[in-house]
């Protein structure tokens, strides 16, 4: 007997790829099978389960070989990706594409064509943010670096979220370039905290989250760049560990589980917010 086909068939998007060899890629494999190559894979694969999916490396970076950070990076990476939503959308095989990248490049045009075809489309900091609101009144974001912030503060300005959000807390761990020498990998935090050793980077996630919680009015935490989700569950488990039930969120696991509830609706977007080039109805006047 033939095995019938799983309800869901995503691709997983990367937001961009550095050349092979790069010194600063993060976490993941060059090569090898898709689960070597898809960071976290261990916190993400019960949630990969029931899909059947496949994971593209993500366009060529044309902005440098290091990661992004700066608006004129995630423009840049974000244009790129657009001719693999096209590609996929087209092909047929998929009935959700995730874009993963904690900055959410391309994510609007990236919607505007799933929208053509009638495919869902999902990114990490939106679906975080509407996690977080069946969650609890206010979230706060720990994030990375000062400029990863302003992308972040960017975000929640366009997904109207500006009433949800009480803060984005800065731990000051940029993300390594080669004009910043003295940035180590952030994986090397991430290996240390798994190895049970001490990390100075979660040990500033959880400060700046308590104090998202006990000065912020935060009940809910999100991790703002993807190169920190790997403390999702170090950083829950030590909130839990001192009394404070406020859930930790991460943008993998949560762009995946927005992907399947749209898929199981059997909706992507409006054809309001995201209409093709000569709709049937068109509104006259628009307003805020």
């Amino acid at each position: 007997m033939a095995t019938p086909s799983r309800r869901f068939r995503f691709l997983l998007i990367n937001p961009y790829s550095l050349a092979p060899g790069s010194t600063f890629r993060m976490g993941a494999a060059d090569d090898g099978a898709k689960e070597a190559r898809l960071p976290n894979y261990a916190n993400t694969a019960p949630f990969l389960a029931d899909v059947d999916w496949d994971l593209h490396p993500g366009a060529p970076a044309t902005h440098g070989n290091w990661p992004v950070e700066t608006k004129q990076e995630f423009l840049s990476v974000g244009a790129n990706r657009l001719p693999l939503v096209h590609e996929a959308c087209a092909s047929g095989r998929y009935n959700a594409i995730v874009l993963l990248g904690g900055g959410d490049p391309g994510y609007m045009e990236a919607r505007e064509i799933g929208r053509s075809h009638g495919i869902a489309v999902t990114s990490c900091a939106h679906a975080q943010m509407h996690v977080a609101g069946l969650l609890g009144n206010r979230f706060s974001i720990i994030d990375v670096s000062e400029t990863h912030n302003m992308q972040m503060y960017h975000l929640v300005v366009q997904y109207q979220m500006t009433g949800r959000c009480a803060s984005i807390r800065n731990i000051n761990f940029p993300l390594p370039k080669p004009h910043l020498p003295d940035v180590q990998p952030l994986d090397v935090e991430r290996d240390k905290a798994q190895r049970g050793e001490a990390s100075p980077m979660l040990d500033a996630a959880v400060a700046e989250a308590i104090a998202a919680i006990e000065d912020d009015g935060a009940d809910v935490i999100l991790l703002g760049c993807s190169a920190a989700y790997w403390m999702q569950p170090l950083l829950q488990q030590r909130l839990q560990a001192i009394g404070w039930e406020a859930p930790v969120l991460e943008g993998y696991r949560c762009a995946i589980e927005v992907a399947k509830s749209l898929v199981s609706l059997g909706i992507d977007a409006s054809g309001l917010a995201f209409p093709g080039e000569r709709p049937a109805r068109w509104r006259r006047k628009k307003v805020f």
